[in-house]
This record gives C-alpha cells, sequence and structure tokens, in this order.
C-alpha cells in the first residue's frame, strides 16, 4: 500500500473511534465500547504500516523539502558601531581580621603596706 493510502485510512478510522468513544463515554453504550476497542487494535496496526512506509519513503526521498529561493545579498564590509566602554569596579580587599587579645589568667596579688 501507499503512503497516501495508509494516511487516508488512519483518518477514516480515526473519525470513527472518536465518535464510537463519545458514545461510550456520555452514554454508556456497551456496543460502543467494544467498538473503541477493537478499533484501537486495528489502529495500532495501521500506525506500525505507516511507520514502516514512511521510513520507506523519507529513504527514496519523498519527503524533501523544497528550498525557498533567497536573495542574494551585497558583498560588502559591514561597518560596527565602537564598542561602549563600561565602567569596571574596583575590587576592594577585604578589611584585616583583628586578633582579639587573650586574657590572662594570671591572678595577681595584692601588695600589703
Amino acid at each position: 500500500m501507499a503512503l497516501k493510502d495508509t494516511i487516508k485510512q488512519m483518518h477514516n478510522l480515526l473519525a470513527v473511534l472518536s465518535k464510537d468513544l463519545i458514545k461510550a463515554e456520555r452514554k454508556k453504550n456497551k456496543a460502543a465500547s467494544q467498538r473503541v476497542r477493537t478499533g484501537s487494535i486495528k489502529f495500532a496496526k495501521i500506525a506500525k504500516r505507516f511507520r514502516k512506509e514512511s521510513v520507506a519513503d523519507e529513504k527514496r526521498g519523498g519527503y524533501k523539502k523544497k528550498k525557498k529561493a533567497t536573495k542574494k545579498r551585497k558583498v560588502g564590509k559591514k561597518k560596527r558601531k565602537p564598542a561602549k566602554k563600561r565602567k569596571v569596579a574596583k575590587k576592594r580587599r577585604p578589611a584585616p581580621k583583628r586578633r582579639k587579645k587573650a586574657k590572662k589568667s594570671v591572678k595577681r596579688k595584692k601588695r600589703r603596706r
């Protein structure tokens, strides 16, 4: 089968499935639920076939995009604007850490007179 035929089958099956799915959901139609279950299996088979055919078509070159016509540009040097000068903040040195004086644990004797 050709890829176009497979795509048409997928569209038709999806349309039928969506109608039956609405019937099964809203109206609680058991027969419609059964049709959705069997239809989903058929759709899976067609989807696998689509995958195979699309890969084969890609290899043959069927999906090549057409190149758009581009305008020719004039070749010449572009003038650049001079870069803006930015103010750079000077890095400050961290303040030196102050050491705490160690307390003397020696007790002084009182002098008697």
